[in-house]
């Protein structure tokens, strides 16, 4: 079984300001097809529209309504680089 590369990424809607860290995991392994992206957990105010293996292709929902790419707006929480 491969490892999880387990990171924290700041969402913040354009539309309302509303923001929170999310957690998320891919998978380490990099000969996979795919890097089997999952959020773990998003913050109060924020859901999953359409989720996908792909960070670039998963959208999430804010409570105003304001859908935006996962990857869309988004900043590493401080420290700067992903946990291993």
């Amino acid at each position: 079984m491969a490892a999880r590369d387990r990171y924290s990424r700041k969402l913040e809607c354009a539309m309302c300001g509303n923001a929170g860290y999310a957690e998320v995991s891919e998978d380490d392994m990099p000969t996979r097809a795919h890097p089997d992206f999952t959020v773990d957990s998003l913050p109060r105010g924020f859901l999953t529209e359409r989720p996908s293996k792909y960070p670039d292709r998963h959208m999430i929902r804010c409570r105003c309504g304001h859908i935006f790419k996962f990857q869309q707006k988004t900043v590493y929480a401080q420290g700067g680089e992903p946990r291993r």
